[in-house]
C-alpha cells in the first residue's frame, strides 16, 4: 500500500465522475475539477476569482442562496438542493447539489466544497414515462368511447335506411340520407379512433427507402412549391420493421409539417416554405425506461410557425389538435405504431424550426437474431 504522502490527491479529484466546486471565504471559485469544468462547459483558470453566485443563485429563485453559503460558512452547517436551476454560459443545467465545509492546510480561512450531481437526463427519462402512461391511460379511455359509439350506430343507420323505405316519398330522402352519411362518417372516426388491429409485419427496411416514398409523395402533392432538403447517414444500418407503417408514420408527420406551412401565408412573407428529412445514430437513448445503447434518429424538420406551447406536451394525446378542421388522432396513431417497434416520437418546436424526431433502436434487435 503507497503512504498517503504519495498519492496525488488533485489527480484523485480530476478523475472523479462527480463535479467538484471549491468556494474560498469571499465566495468566490477557487477550484472546479475536470468533471465540473465539463458540466459547466468552462475551464478551471477561467472561472477561477468569478463569484460563485452567479452560477448559483437566479434571479427568480427564491431559495436564498447566499444566506445558507455563509451559514455554511461561518458555521460548517451543511445543505443540500434538489432540483436547482444553474445558469452558466447562457444555458441552464439542473443539478442536485450539496455544501459542506472544507477545512483547508493550505488556507486559514475554510473553504466551501460543492458537490454537483446533473439530473436533466433523470428528469427527461421520468417525463418520458410519466407521459407515455398518460398516453396509454388517454388511448384506452378514446377506445373504450369508441366502441361505445360505434354499437349503437349500426341500429341507427338500419332504422333510417328501414324508415326510408316505409316512408316511400322522395322528399324525405334528403333527410334520410343526411342521417346515413353522418352515421357512416362517425363511424369511420370511430375506427379510426380505435386505430389499427393488424400487429406490423416486420421486414429488413432500409429506412432511407421509405423516407424518399414520402418525399416523392410530399413533392407530388405539392407540386414542388416545397423545399426538401436531404440530410442522410448512408452508414445507417437496415432495421426489421414494418415499412408501410413507418411510411404512415412519417407521412402523416410530413402532411401535418405541410399544412401547417402553406395554411400560414403570412408567416412566409419573407422566405418559403422547407421541409428537411435527416437520418443520424443516437447514442444512449432511454425509451419507455429502456437505456437503449444506440438508436437510429429521423428528424422531420420543417420551418413553419411551430406549435404552440401550451399544446406541445400533449400533440400525441387522442383528440388534441393545433388545426381548426384536424381529428388530433394521426399522431397518436403515429406514436403508437412507434411503441410497437419499441421506439417513440420526440418533439422540439419554437416559431421556425419544429421538428419530429422518430427513434428507433436497432442493436438489440441485431443481437437478438
Amino acid at each position: 500500500m503507497p503512504s498517503n504522502s504519495t498519492i496525488d490527491y488533485q489527480l484523485l479529484v480530476d478523475n472523479l465522475v462527480t463535479a467538484i466546486l471549491l468556494v474560498d471565504h469571499n465566495l468566490n471559485i477557487y477550484y472546479l475539477n475536470s468533471a465540473c469544468e465539463a458540466l459547466f462547459d468552462l475551464s478551471s483558470l477561467r472561472a477561477k476569482g468569478q463569484p460563485v453566485l452567479n452560477i448559483l443563485h437566479r434571479s427568480n429563485d427564491h431559495f436564498k442562496t447566499h444566506e445558507a453559503l455563509l451559514n455554511t460558512l461561518n458555521k460548517g452547517q451543511s445543505y443540500t438542493r434538489r432540483e436547482a436551476i444553474l445558469s452558466v454560459n447562457f444555458k441552464d443545467v439542473h443539478v442536485d447539489y450539496s455544501v459542506s465545509q472544507l477545512q483547508s492546510s493550505i488556507q486559514q480561512a475554510p473553504l466551501l466544497l460543492i458537490e454537483l450531481t446533473p439530473i436533466d437526463r433523470m428528469l427527461k427519462i421520468a417525463k418520458e414515462e410519466s407521459l407515455s402512461q398518460q398516453h396509454q391511460v388517454t388511448r384506452q379511455l378514446i377506445r373504450g368511447v369508441a366502441h361505445e359509439i360505434k354499437n349503437p350506430l349500426g341500429g341507427i343507420r338500419g332504422a333510417t335506411q328501414l324508415l326510408a323505405r316505409s316512408l316511400a316519398d322522395p322528399q324525405y330522402n334528403e333527410f334520410t340520407d343526411v342521417i346515413i352519411s353522418e352515421v357512416d362518417r362517425l363511424r369511420n372516426l370511430a375506427d379510426t379512433m380505435l386505430g389499427s388491429r393488424q400487429l406490423p409485419s416486420y421486414s429488413e427496411v432500409n429506412l432511407h427507402e421509405p423516407l424518399e416514398r414520402v418525399r416523392a409523395l410530399i413533392v407530388n402533392q405539392t407540386k414542388n412549391r416545397i423545399k426538401i432538403t436531404r440530410d442522410y447517414d448512408l452508414s445507417l444500418p437496415e432495421i426489421n420493421a414494418d415499412r408501410d407503417q413507418l411510411i404512415q408514420v412519417m407521412l402523416n408527420i410530413s402532411v401535418n409539417a405541410v399544412q401547417a406551412m402553406t395554411e400560414n401565408k403570412a408567416f412566409y412573407q419573407d422566405h418559403s416554405p422547407s421541409l428537411c428529412l435527416r437520418t443520424r445514430i443516437q447514442r444512449l437513448v432511454t425509451i419507455n425506461g429502456v437505456l437503449h445503447k444506440s438508436t437510429i434518429r429521423i428528424d422531420i424538420e420543417d420551418n413553419g410557425p411551430g406549435i404552440p406551447e401550451e399544446l406541445l406536451e400533449a400533440i400525441f394525446y387522442p383528440l388534441v389538435s393545433g388545426r381548426a378542421n384536424g381529428t388530433g388522432l394521426g399522431l397518436s396513431i403515429a406514436q403508437n405504431i412507434m411503441h410497437q417497434h419499441s421506439g417513440m416520437i420526440a418533439c422540439q418546436s419554437i416559431p421556425g424550426k419544429t421538428t419530429f424526431s422518430l427513434y428507433l433502436p436497432w442493436e438489440s434487435n441485431h443481437a437478438a437474431k
